[in-house]
């Protein structure tokens, strides 16, 4: 009697055992669809238009307008980020409501650090028709700083100039050059 009830115990125990076994598996399957979800986006947008405005003395001023094919929202991450893998337009407007557009293929903002990573047929041109051509642009937006270190073209009045890396205000009034070329001209 002894051994027929052993002998029922162990089956009961190996039934239990094998039913653990293949239950955890479906579980690590579903843990790792959790891992899965949370590398994607938390949110798509598509089609987006922008718009920054400032609300000061009963008038509202338009500050900026983002425009993008699409968005994809990376905040569940632990350093959240916005990604623009179709690129951007950007317009900002200036105190006098002069515009300057900045274009990108892709373009990546950091919430946490306000700064845009600007990749691929970087260009920014202000409204006094002075054009940055580059392959990649980081933007402080605390700051308000432009810099790169990458190959860039600058056209302004006169000859154009060119380079290697550079720092810069949003306004190109006071900047660094790291290594440059060009024809300049220089008032006596």
């Amino acid at each position: 009697m002894i051994k027929g009830n052993l002998h029922i115990i162990k089956n009961v125990v190996t039934a239990i055992v094998v039913t653990l076994f293949f239950s955890c598996s479906n579980d690590f399957d579903d843990v790792q669809k959790v891992g899965i979800l949370q590398n994607q986006p938390i949110g798509e947008a598509e089609d987006i238009d922008l718009k920054y405005t400032e609300y000061k003395d009963s008038t509202v001023r338009l500050l900026a307008n983002l425009l993008s094919p699409k968005m994809l929202d990376y905040s569940n991450r632990s350093f959240a980020f916005s990604e623009f893998p179709d690129g951007i337009e950007l317009i900002i407007y200036d105190e006098n409501n002069n515009k300057t557009t900045i274009t990108s293929d892709y373009a990546i903002v950091y919430s946490e650090t306000d700064i845009i990573d600007l990749r691929g047929n970087v260009k920014i041109a202000t409204h006094e028709k002075d054009t940055l051509f580059t392959e990649q642009l980081f933007y402080n937006q605390k700051l308000e700083w432009a810099f790169t270190n990458e190959a860039w073209l600058f056209k302004r009045s006169g000859s154009p100039s060119y380079g290697i890396g550079f720092d810069s205000d949003k306004e190109f009034k006071n900047f660094q050059l790291l290594e440059m070329g060009g024809d300049f001209e220089f008032d006596n």
